[in-house]
């Protein structure tokens, strides 16, 4: 049967979740250092997340496919050891958007997404990034693509931030622009609690 030229398109991407043991205590710091910052658009609490692989518009007959095989055929090889290290500016002399870092202990995160950038490209789902993989967490976006201001010094998360901690879970979302920034919805998630 021939291919519908409109089939319906879902904007997708691969991401691990935040415990809320993180997520809670990150959010109350992110008000302290961003939340007055001219021009930062914070990013919703439920949005916060590591993005692993951005696979832009993907039919939507394709998801099922795409599950299997990130989370079937090529599933993580070890657990993942995350530890918050500093607040960043991206790019740092005009930043667009504001992030966590996180320190990739054992490098099994970066390793999986490797593995999921070349399955997904092999299926001719996904054009790899050439940048190096970089685990953060995007706390704020500037508003109508003006630059935000720079950090002028290195800015560390508290000590209750520094800890290292073990993602819950892996979850494919479907991202849906609207004006006041994007919505992502679950389509289907991985439990990774199996792994530690």
């Amino acid at each position: 049967m021939p291919e519908r030229l409109k089939s319906p398109r879902l904007r997708l991407f691969v991401a691990v979740d935040l415990p809320r043991t993180v997520l809670d205590p990150l959010i109350e710091w992110r008000a302290e250092q961003l939340g007055d910052v001219p021009g930062a658009r914070l990013v919703a609490p439920e949005s916060l997340h590591v993005t692993l692989v951005f696979l832009g518009y993907q039919y939507e007959r394709d998801v099922e496919r795409i599950a299997r095989i990130c989370f079937e055929e090529n599933p993580p090889g070890a657990a993942f050891e995350l530890t918050p290290t500093e607040l960043a500016a991206v790019p740092p002399r005009r930043p667009r958007l504001y992030a966590l870092g996180l320190e990739d202990a054992g490098g099994a995160l970066g390793a999986w997404q490797g593995r999921l950038s070349a399955a997904l490209h092999e299926a001719r789902l996904y054009e790899p990034e050439k940048r190096p993989f970089w685990a953060h967490v995007t706390l704020a976006r500037g508003k109508r693509d003006r630059a935000l201001p720079r950090l002028e010094e290195a800015v560390d998360p508290p000590p209750e931030l520094r800890q290292s901690f073990a993602p819950p879970r892996a979850t494919i979302y479907r991202s849906t622009l609207t004006p006041r920034g994007a919505v992502y919805d679950p389509i289907t998630q991985m439990d990774l609690s199996r792994m530690r």
